[in-house]
């Protein structure tokens, strides 16, 4: 059955309540509502831990989505307890992970602005981040990287706006990505913005960004890598261009 993905309209929302609505084997456990984010656009699933009413904790792996974006599964680690259908649990995401991954996230948003180009592929990642760009010019990472710098210490607001899914398929227009779509089939679409009146940027997204640009902190293009002809890879990583961390 659908669950109700609470991470959708509160991206700090770190804990909640929810009901076990089905167990399959291997490990996969379905809940009415979620905080867990699932997989998508590049932006790896939530961890955690389930706990139980009598304090015990069971490890999640991974969220990820079913055979339809509705159906959230919650892969369990090897070897924990499996929770019983109808049972109420109080969930937990790791949140260390989740920050790192939101501010990463709104990262490359922030680099697509930088460089406006269309976008051929991108990952995100507690470390490092890449984005893919269709182009075929030189670009200085170092300039790259104070652009970016620029827009963080600004301190933009971050928020989301909702469109319907016929809106987003009468604009088109409005996607960077040529090969990564936005979540459709739930009847609205995140519209990810960045400054007062989308002033920065505005680009449809499923995944989970900071409220202001400044919560991105320090951040450098660590490299810029030829992939093809026409393609460039753009790697991000936190703190100065000279640390590695």
């Amino acid at each position: 059955m659908p669950t109700t993905a609470l991470y959708r309209d509160d991206f700090y929302l770190s804990t909640c309540e929810a009901v076990v609505t089905a167990v399959h084997e291997g490990g996969a456990v379905e809940l009415d509502q979620t905080c867990f984010y699932a997989t998508s656009g590049g932006q790896p699933g939530d961890t955690g831990v389930f706990e139980r009413a009598d304090g015990s904790k069971i490890a999640v792996a991974v969220t990820r989505h079913g055979e339809t974006k509705d159906i959230i599964l919650h892969q369990l680690a090897e070897g924990e307890a499996l929770p019983l259908v109808g049972e109420k649990l109080v969930l937990h995401i790791d949140w260390p992970r989740r920050y790192k991954l939101m501010r990463m996230h709104a990262a490359c948003h922030l680099l697509s602005v930088v460089c406006a180009y269309p976008i051929t592929g991108a990952a995100v990642g507690e470390d490092e981040s890449r984005v893919d760009f269709d182009m075929s010019e030189t670009i200085d990472k170092g300039q790259v990287t104070a652009d970016l710098m620029r827009l963080v210490q600004e301190n933009h607001p971050i928020y989301v706006q909702w469109i319907t899914d016929e809106e987003l398929i009468a604009n088109p227009g409005i996607v960077k990505s040529k090969n990564v779509r936005p979540p459709v089939g739930m009847g609205r679409v995140s519209l990810v913005c960045i400054g007062e009146n989308s002033s920065v940027d505005s680009q449809p997204c499923g995944g989970t960004h900071v409220s202001e640009t400044q919560e991105v902190g320090a951040i450098h293009i660590a490299k810029i890598e030829k992939k093809g002809k026409e393609n460039r890879r753009f790697r991000i990583r936190f703190g100065a261009p000279d640390a590695s961390v």
